[in-house]
């Protein structure tokens, strides 16, 4: 029986916050947060949104990429995204500003592939609240529900603060207070009856 036969199997998480379990066995995502971009029978897309880029700085990416002005009049966080296509570059934001290009989530968040929310942002516009990201996490048919039967994902509603703050290391202590759950609490061991 797969996951999307189960009566269990989570509703469809698009725009939904995934945190991982302390006990996640690959270590690309081990204590990160992902905004879920779309999710369907088909596979899911998320971004992470708690693991700033180490060696990158916005106004060196906009000057790589030929963005002016420089140094822009406005900056953003810079992330990895996901493991998947980590040199391609994705903006999450607010749905106050939006372009032919961009993804529109869930209503409230779009993410927009193009260099024109750059340029805005750049020039002191844009978008209210934005976050670059550099790759993505996706999942295939399937994959994610299994996942998170197999004790390796909460979920929560999206939170703009969580999303788009700059204090990445504690979002994922802060996703699980949500849920009002000590991080020390949790075990890794799934629990099926």
């Amino acid at each position: 029986m797969s996951a999307r036969d189960d009566k269990s199997a989570p509703p469809w998480l698009t725009g939904q916050i995934l945190i991982a379990m302390p006990a996640m066995s690959d270590t690309r995502f081990a204590q990160s947060v992902i905004f879920m971009c779309a999710h369907s029978a088909e596979g899911a897309m998320g971004v992470v949104v708690n693991k700033p880029l180490k060696n990158q700085k916005f106004p060196e990416l906009l000057r790589q990429l030929g963005v002016q002005p420089a140094p822009p009049l406005r900056e953003i966080a810079l992330g990895a995204g996901g493991p998947v296509d980590d040199t391609r570059g994705f903006v999450l934001h607010t749905a106050d500003w939006s372009s032919e290009a961009s993804l529109d989530v869930d209503g409230t968040h779009l993410l927009t592939a193009s260099l024109d929310v750059l340029q805005a942002i750049a020039e002191g516009g844009g978008p209210a609240k934005a976050r670059l990201v550099l790759g993505y996490a996706g999942w295939g048919a399937g994959q994610l529900e299994e996942e998170i039967l197999q004790n390796a994902w909460l979920t929560v509603p999206a939170d703009d603060a969580i999303m788009f703050d700059a204090r990445n290391e504690a979002k994922w202590a802060r996703a699980l207070g949500v849920l009002k759950i000590d991080p020390a609490m949790l075990s890794g061991a799934a629990g099926h009856a």
